[in-house]
């Protein structure tokens, strides 16, 4: 590894100094504790403690308990056997972070890693194009919203979430990397992504019934596919990665137009300004999407596969991510309200709820899908203070996580979170927050979880081979097109 000027300097203080904890013990435990210091690692950093390996192995256990031996999928919810593609995300990241935290053995890891590829190999596919939105984790079949079999359509920003881990995967195990990348390779790109690089969601839509022209006929009515653009300002973006991985453009999704500004407690912060009411979609500033970026890429370009995490090549997730996190500690320090708000699950209506930064032109406010407020169900988020305690090294992450740290069940894995108001538990149990505990745990071993692939893979190499290209709107046959940000 080159070292910059500025770190061979910094690493020269602290040989000299006794304050920033690198203590010689011979070359190889010597550049150890320096790459485990903050010279590397502007986050939390370093092995886990005994308190904190108690923490993974509670995280994991939710994975246990939900999951699926005929399909390898995990619950998204405890016990409820439904599962989004976001969803087989957080069991591939759990399960790597299980693995390589030593909560399971290579065996373990092995067997639950093949099952799951194998899964997603043969899934069914949205009129065959395309994993749909949700599917039984038990049967494997694509279901509706009710988790009876059946269509819906698919999501770009689940989709981007799956490709984003199933490319880490590849990049730490090429021995898998053949089976990883056919599951990609089924998928039909076409109306996923544009030649401009915005992303598009699918809904399955019955057009209106015609009357029979003849008596005693009826009509079917015939399914048809109705595409929007899809992603919220932070997921969109986030999402967008896993595209780009696959060698994609998302220039239009990767771009933080359109926005307006909006000023909370003297801090600058873009929200999304796309009207609701024409989209169909609310757009809420969350911590989530930024939070899940810094960990897996260090808020870097996805074409950076360096490991240092002091500095960032994206710049403006990074200081968008600064400013969500200063935003919510600010409110702390001005209010005593302990915040660390995402979107999450609850344990009662509505289910679910964005708890925003920014939303419906209001700050701090709690909304579900349809707008309406929920003010009073406002949580401080476990999953945001795992996210923001492992990459902010400060006294107010600090306090998060002492008011967070004993929301769980051992026996069932860790809760949503704690009422803002009433300082009580909600009692969801969910994959998201279960997941984000575990990766936040690696990330804190590790760094940076992202690692550039070290050898040609074999979906690179039938993509570069115009004979065998599966085709699909995959590169590099994707045709070239004039396009306006």
């Amino acid at each position: 590894m080159k070292f910059r000027p500025g770190i061979l300097v910094a690493l020269i203080v602290c040989l000299v100094t006794a304050g920033c904890g690198v203590v010689v013990r011979g070359v190889h435990e010597s550049t150890t504790e320096f790459r485990n210091s903050e010279v590397f690692h502007t986050g939390r950093h370093g092995p886990l403690t005994e308190k904190e390996t108690r923490w993974a192995k509670i995280a994991w256990k939710y994975f246990e308990n939900n999951y699926n031996h005929g399909t390898g999928v995990v619950n998204s919810v405890d016990k409820y056997p439904s599962a989004t593609v976001w969803h087989m995300g957080n069991t591939l990241s759990a399960l790597i972070a299980a693995y390589e935290l030593d909560l399971i053995t290579r065996e373990q890891f092995d067997a639950r890693f093949s099952k799951l590829l194998g899964f997603l190999n043969r899934m069914q596919l949205f009129e065959k194009r395309l994993p749909n939105k949700l599917y039984n984790t038990k049967t494997g079949k694509m279901v509706n919203y009710e988790n009876k079999p059946g269509q819906v359509g698919w999501s770009s920003v689940d989709i981007g979430r799956l490709i984003i881990w199933l490319m880490i995967a590849r990049s730490r195990y090429p021995e898998f990397s053949q089976f990883i990348d056919g599951v990609v390779l089924r998928w039909n790109f076409c109306d996923l992504v544009d030649e401009c690089g915005s992303l598009y969601g699918g809904q399955l839509v019955k057009e209106p019934k015609k009357k029979a022209k003849t008596v005693g006929k009826t009509e079917k009515t015939k399914p048809s596919v109705k595409l929007f653009q899809e992603g919220r300002l932070g997921y969109e973006e986030y999402s967008a990665v896993g595209y780009q991985l696959l060698g994609l453009d998302t220039t239009k999704a990767s771009s933080f137009e359109p926005n307006h500004k909006v000023n909370i407690f003297g801090i600058e912060l873009p929200h999304d300004s796309r009207d609701p009411r024409k989209t169909g979609t609310w757009a809420p500033l969350l911590s989530g999407p930024y939070l899940l970026h810094g960990m897996e890429f260090n808020w870097d370009l996805s074409t950076d596969g360096t490991s240092s995490n002091t500095e960032h090549t994206d710049k403006e997730m990074a200081e968008l991510a600064r400013k969500i996190y200063e935003v919510q500690q600010a409110r702390y320090d001005r209010t005593r309200v302990l915040t660390a708000r995402t979107d999450h699950q609850l344990s009662l209506s509505p289910n679910f709820v964005y708890d925003s930064i920014f939303a419906a032109g209001f700050p701090w406010s709690t909304i579900s899908d349809t707008g309406k407020s929920y003010s009073h169900l406002a949580l401080v988020s476990t999953k945001a203070v795992f996210g923001l305690w492992v990459l902010f090294r400060t006294p107010y992450t600090d306090r998060l996580m002492l008011t967070t740290e004993a929301i769980h069940n051992a026996d069932r894995g860790w809760l949503e979170g704690r009422y803002e108001r009433s300082g009580g538990w909600d009692s969801a149990i969910t994959s998201d927050t279960n997941a984000m505990v575990l990766e936040s745990l690696l990330y804190k071993v590790q760094g940076k979880l992202w690692r550039e692939p070290v050898e040609p893979t074999f979906g690179l190499i039938k993509l570069r081979d115009r004979f065998k290209h599966s085709g699909r709107c995959l590169p590099p046959l994707r045709k070239e097109q004039q396009c306006k940000l």
